[in-house]
């Protein structure tokens, strides 16, 4: 069973201010922690039932992490899920380090997209079509979000990401020299998604879920994209537009 201070620390860890005191997050249930034991990332704790136990355990047995069988009853007691049958584990954050796009690669932007849902469908999005690399603003959900890290499925361990001030990024890339990367932004009047050509590597900036781009990045995209309307929607979800943005430079680009 879990002391009182260890079920305090792990309930903690819902809160942001605490995960960056801890430098620790939550991985919460069946999948997402599989993936998380099978990933570089370290765990400092799992909690999980006696039945994951046994069925993972050559996972467990590599991480080599200090492990409490514990009931269900338990697991609900400190998870952040409605439901949660299997197992919880803490993990140690990452440090928060410079990416830029290689030669042909092709990186994800998000400015100011706030809501944990859309952070996490766009990190599975990016893992399906093989996006190694995400660039966030300051003002985009934090990825340690427990809710970020359920929406993502898994596909947390497998895309790098780095947070900071993007202006200052883009113009730090600019100043690099070598071949010039497009920079690519979702805008209602850009040019239509279905008919352009891609180049084979760039970025791919998507915008707040209200007000899209904002004016402080808007200099630095180099070729506005927009994904044409045929019915009456006044908008499409940020996560949808990125897939559908993000399928069709891969059709153009094959």
């Amino acid at each position: 069973m879990l002391t009182n201070n260890q079920r305090k620390y792990i309930q903690s860890l819902h809160q942001k201010k605490f995960r960056q005191q801890s430098g620790a997050f939550l991985v919460e249930g069946a999948k997402s922690v599989q993936e998380v034991l099978a990933s570089d990332f370290t765990v400092d704790m799992l909690l999980a039932t006696e039945g994951f136990c046994k069925e993972n355990a050559r996972l467990i047995d590599n991480k080599r992490t200090q492990t409490e069988i514990v009931p269900v009853s338990e697991l609900e007691r400190v998870t952040t899920l409605e439901s949660n049958n299997a197992a919880v584990a803490v993990v140690k954050t990452k440090d928060n380090r410079p990416l830029v796009a290689g030669p042909g690669e092709f990186v994800l932007v998000l400015d100011d997209v706030r809501d944990p849902g859309n952070l996490g469908t766009i990190l599975r999005i990016a893992d399906w079509y093989g996006i190694r690399k995400l660039i966030c603003s300051d003002t985009t959900a934090e990825v340690y979000n427990p809710k970020v890290i359920s929406a993502s499925k898994g596909s947390f361990t497998r895309v790098n990401w780095w947070y900071g001030n993007l202006p200052a990024f883009f113009a730090g890339v600019s100043k690099e020299g070598g071949p010039e990367m497009p920079v690519y932004g979702a805008f209602l009047d850009g040019n239509d998604v279905h008919t352009m050509s891609f180049g084979k590597g760039g970025y791919l900036v998507m915008g707040n879920e209200s007000n899209g781009i904002g004016p402080a990045v808007s200099p630095f995209i180099t070729e506005k994209i927009t994904i044409p309307r045929f019915g009456e929607a006044e908008s499409l979800n940020v996560g949808i537009a990125t897939a559908v943005i993000v399928d069709n430079w891969k059709r153009s680009t094959k």
